[in-house]
């Protein structure tokens, strides 16, 4: 099969990634579970290198990018009636190989996709900063596309995301959408964002926060009066704060934690776990800021704020654990899956047995 033939095929049976790889045959992944290609044959550096170039022929992408032995390289492309796709190249044992993320046209539906109605208030928030946060490929760039369409379609402004590469494509609805992809349409995440203070935006969609320079303009950002969104690799709220404040050297931590208390609206930290029949659905913890959480924050008492989100239930947060029990109340995960993915199995299993 050609490149476009394979693309093709992995839309229409529902696969979340591809894997070119030397010494396996093609490989997708479907609902978290490898299909290999067996009848296919075991692809050799020669099959990897020839599909690889086809890529960048069908995205018209420069090859030599990739010259270099000690090369990867990052980019998206889109097939017309297709779909979109994220494309990572890198070398391995002297061959090329890829990943391919596919990401269907259109923006999900967030009911279908398992996101809270919790989390969609966050639309509703006009200025600060919300966290989405997980592992990767934990839903966090879905979950983001459906708040900034859910504000796209609610209400006039100036939408404005900065990505690597951009995933999901918005139209211009009630918003008006300006989509930057770093390396293409600019230098890198911190010269966009510094660039898109200057560019009117009610809204801002920063990919990732990837070093203090660049937190510290995004929260300059905020107490400018944008409400701005982004994502962190850190499981959990209480990790998350700490993971911005441990960024910056320690004598700014103090100016640092004061600052986060005041434009910090939200941390939403997700992981996919396999359901009774074997897809993956989100689980979500979800915290709110609020006086207390403020306080934990400014006075460096982060350790406290998993209590702090328990009581908060009535605010609609929820810890990862305890969505992961109603998840099993609700009969959509084992007890086995429950136990697996939670973060406190001890305080787990003991709530478990007061279930009955």
């Amino acid at each position: 099969m050609n490149i476009t033939d394979i693309l093709k095929e992995a839309v229409n049976n529902g696969t979340s990634d591809i894997f070119i790889v030397a010494g396996l045959p093609l490989t997708y992944k479907i609902h978290g579970r490898q299909l290999r290609m067996e009848n296919e044959g075991r692809l050799l550096p020669d099959g990897t290198r020839d599909l690889i170039h086809e890529l960048y022929q069908v995205a018209g992408r420069d090859v030599s990018r990739i010259a270099p032995e000690s090369a990867d390289d990052d980019f998206s492309l889109a097939l017309g009636g297709i779909g979109r796709f994220r494309v990572n190249v890198f070398h391995q044992r002297n061959s090329l190989a890829a990943v391919i993320r596919v990401i269907r046209f259109g923006i999900p539906d967030y009911k279908v996709m398992g996101i809270p109605e919790e989390v969609m208030r966050l639309t509703r928030l006009h200025q600060g900063i919300v966290l989405v946060t997980g592992q990767a490929g934990s839903g966090k760039s879905t979950t983001l596309a459906c708040i900034i369409d859910a504000i796209n379609q609610s209400r006039t402004g100036h939408i404005l995301t900065l990505e690597d590469p951009i995933e999901y494509v918005h139209r211009h609805s009630q918003c008006i959408v300006s989509q930057r992809e770093i390396y293409s349409d600019c230098d890198s995440y911190l010269s966009a964002l510094r660039s898109a203070l200057r560019e009117s935006p009610d809204v801002i969609l920063l990919g990732e926060m990837r070093d203090y320079e660049t937190i510290d303009v995004a929260m300059k950002a905020a107490e400018t009066g944008q409400l701005l969104f982004s994502t962190l690799h850190t499981t959990g709220a209480a990790n998350t704060v700490d993971r911005i404040i441990d960024t910056f050297p320690a004598a700014q931590q103090a100016q640092i934690r004061l600052q986060l208390s005041m434009v910090l609206q939200a941390v939403i930290s997700q992981q996919l776990v396999p359901d009774v029949n074997g897809k993956m659905i989100p689980a979500f913890e979800i915290m709110f800021m609020n006086t207390a959480i403020r306080n934990l924050i400014r006075e460096s008492k982060t350790h406290q704020i998993d209590a702090a989100i328990q009581a908060g239930a009535s605010e609609g947060m929820c810890t990862m654990d305890s969505s992961l029990l109603k998840l099993y109340a609700q009969k959509k995960i084992t007890k086995d899956t429950l136990l697996t993915y939670c973060l406190n199995y001890e305080a787990t299993s003991r709530r478990l047995k007061a279930l009955g």
